[in-house]
């Protein structure tokens, strides 16, 4: 069976040129994360958002979540008028409550009805309705927006892992030695003060650590190579090594004959 992670998204929160929020879907109907920019990123690559099944949220930063208000009006005013497509969102405990207020402080009564029709999962571990495992780990970020990963698996054995925003720590590592394929966040240049996001260097030691995943590098702080404008932060790119590929929007990977392509 093929399955296919699509990249809506590769930027970071400062939205570089030719990049909007990083936001993934998996298999057209598993969304990783709803940043600002998700409702331009669906309908850039043909998906209406009554096909999404489910969202998950890997933590409460903005550029991750301050998406979902657009996904639901839209999807209750027009691709789901009926009400005929469950939506399910899996996030940490706390995080129904704080995307209930964005959601009211965004459009006062006018989701009130729609909040109540969305199944919350809040458990670390589950399965979709076509069969993905999935779990939710901690990893290293900014511990006030309640940051994870996930991992995904799939019965005939497609492997992912999505590192939200994360600095390197052993629980993303963990989860990324046991899988084919890591979507990994490279947020900062290396000048940057912070151990809260990958850099440059962090992706180097980690392709050398797991040379036999496919690594791609999402939450990027650099600008999409076709882009045509002044640069935001920065236009070069590191020397990743062969294992290693530095997505662009709309950039995809099909499992296929046990291998992602």
């Amino acid at each position: 069976m093929a399955h296919k992670v699509k990249m809506l998204g590769t930027g970071n929160a400062f939205l570089p040129n030719g990049r909007l929020h990083s936001h993934v879907l998996i298999d057209d109907k598993h969304l990783v994360d709803a940043p600002p920019t998700a409702l331009i990123g669906l309908r850039k690559n043909g998906i209406t958002v009554d096909k999404i099944e489910t969202i998950f949220i890997t933590h409460l930063h903005g550029d991750h979540v301050f998406g979902l208000p657009f996904l639901f009006l839209e999807r209750q005013y027009i691709s789901d008028r009926q009400n005929n497509s469950p939506l399910k969102i899996i996030a940490a405990p706390g995080a129904k409550e704080r995307i209930t207020n964005l959601c009211n402080l965004a459009y006062p009564g006018s989701l009130e009805n729609f909040l109540t029709r969305i199944t919350w999962i809040e458990e670390t571990t589950g399965k979709t309705e076509d069969g993905w495992s999935w779990e939710r780990f901690r990893v290293h970020h900014d511990d006030s927006v309640d940051p994870f990963g996930y991992r995904f698996e799939s019965p005939d054995g497609a492997s992912v892992v999505h590192s939200g925003d994360s600095g390197p720590c052993d629980t993303l590592y963990q989860a990324i030695e046991r899988s084919q394929l890591g979507v990994v966040e490279m947020g900062l240049p290396e000048w940057v003060d912070s151990e809260h996001h990958h850099k440059p260097s962090d992706i180097q030691k980690l392709s050398e650590m797991y040379p036999s995943t496919k690594f791609v590098i999402t939450h990027t702080y650099i600008d999409d190579k076709d882009s045509k404008f002044p640069k935001i932060t920065e236009t070069e790119f590191p020397n990743h090594p062969s294992n290693v590929h530095h997505a662009s929007d709309g950039d995809e990977f099909i499992w296929e004959n046990g291998h992602w392509k």
